[in-house]
């Protein structure tokens, strides 16, 4: 049973994923979002820790100290900001990088695609945000991903999907300055 549910918890999430990419031109980016999820370490992990309120990711870290799924799934999937993180020459200390635009906003895509599915109706467009404020994952992250992430975010709690979603597609997505870059 509890691999049934895992199984339409995580296509339910990659279909929502799946149509925020498409409304914003990452076809591509849509069709292959987590597709990892689906291979057996993740897969197998996910479906034996499966709550169906919140990733089966934090009951395995609970249970065993570390998360074999989370793991796997961070080092194949660009829309996650730990992917991102390299050693720095001078310093030789593993450091977060800026993340590319286009993962940027996959990784929107991927947390509103989240909270729909963990929240259900209790959704809101300020549901993504609220998650990312709590978190301490603001401090992991590079600089520029977090205000970016953060000026998105709120963009889309204050003025909702379709003013965020044209903003992804017709800005930031075509490489244009964040307010606070200029022109």
């Amino acid at each position: 049973m509890k691999l049934w549910q895992h199984f339409k918890t995580i296509t339910k999430h990659r279909f929502l994923v799946m149509g925020g990419c498409f409304r914003v031109g990452l076809i591509w980016q849509g069709l292959t979002h987590d597709l990892s999820k689906y291979a057996p370490t993740e897969f197998l992990n996910g479906a034996r820790y499966y709550q169906g309120v919140r990733s089966p990711n934090s009951a395995e870290r609970e249970a065993k100290g570390y998360s074999e799924s989370w793991m796997h799934h961070k080092g194949r999937n660009r829309h996650h900001y730990e992917y991102w993180t390299d050693m720095n020459l001078q310093t030789r200390v593993y450091e977060p990088l800026a993340m590319p635009r286009r993962y940027l906003v996959e990784m929107v895509m991927d947390r509103v695609a989240a909270c729909k599915t963990y929240q259900g109706k209790n959704y809101t467009d300020g549901s993504a945000y609220a998650y990312f404020d709590k978190s301490v994952e603001k401090s992991r992250m590079h600089p520029q991903t977090r205000q970016e992430l953060d000026f998105l975010l709120g963009m889309l709690r204050d003025r909702g999907e379709k003013a965020t979603f044209s903003y992804l597609r017709k800005w930031v997505l075509k490489g244009k300055p964040f307010p606070w870059e200029g022109e």
